[in-house]
């Protein structure tokens, strides 16, 4: 798989070719075997054309609330189809109904069931709200069982894993004060109050981490 096209909808982040892989790994351990895998803020849609094929039987179901995003979704799926990768959702996590839950003409629940929400590098470039939105989201969405996996920065015991982390907060912050990287402890906090148990935190490449909850 390239990352060359000559659609100019489709977006390009170059992160995504750095971490698909061991993004890739992590998911294949920690994700049930079947059902949809919800991803809220897929952003141009590059994960999910390489995570939708290799995480089958499962199916991926991307969405992003930017009209933009939405259509580089689109258009990387026509670059690089894939029955197991549904068209692209508007969705904002903070909404307090997501258009998964529900049946109205032309839309209806998905199938299978969704198992599994995937949301990557969108906790520390969106306000605080966003993440609140979105353990509410998994609270109410997920199974007994179901799987919410998060990727990015965060800072553990009140400091940032590098220095890197710390100039790159201090960036988020001058562009929007609602930004930054998180603390690790506030965010489990809001996924334990909505039956999220965290269940590991993997060290990723570039001082991210893999963080993994489970709805009781």
């Amino acid at each position: 798989m390239t990352d060359q096209t000559n659609n100019h909808a489709c977006r390009h982040a170059p992160a995504t070719a750095r971490n698909r892989e061991p993004i890739l790994q992590v998911l294949q351990r920690v994700l049930p075997d079947t059902g949809t895998v919800l991803e809220l803020a897929s952003g141009t849609g590059e994960h999910a054309i390489f995570l939708a094929p290799r995480l089958q039987p499962r199916i991926w179901q991307p969405s992003d609330p930017n009209p933009e995003m939405v259509a580089s979704i689109a258009a990387w799926q026509q670059e690089w189809p894939s029955k197991h990768l549904r068209s692209p959702l508007q969705l904002d996590a903070r909404e307090p109904v997501w258009p998964v839950e529900i049946v109205s003409d032309g839309n209806d629940l998905p199938e299978p069931p969704i198992s599994a929400i995937v949301c990557i590098n969108m906790i520390h470039i969106a306000p605080w709200s966003a993440c609140l939105g979105l353990m509410a989201g998994a609270g109410r969405i997920l199974p007994a069982g179901g799987i919410l996996y998060l990727y990015g920065p965060y800072q553990q015991s009140g400091q940032h894993t590098a220095p890197s982390n710390e100039f790159f907060d201090e960036t988020l912050r001058s562009q929007n004060p609602e930004w930054g990287v998180r603390h690790l402890e506030d965010v489990v906090a809001a996924a334990n109050a909505q039956n999220l148990t965290l269940l590991e935190t993997v060290p990723m490449p570039a001082n991210n981490f893999s963080v993994i909850f489970q709805h009781l």
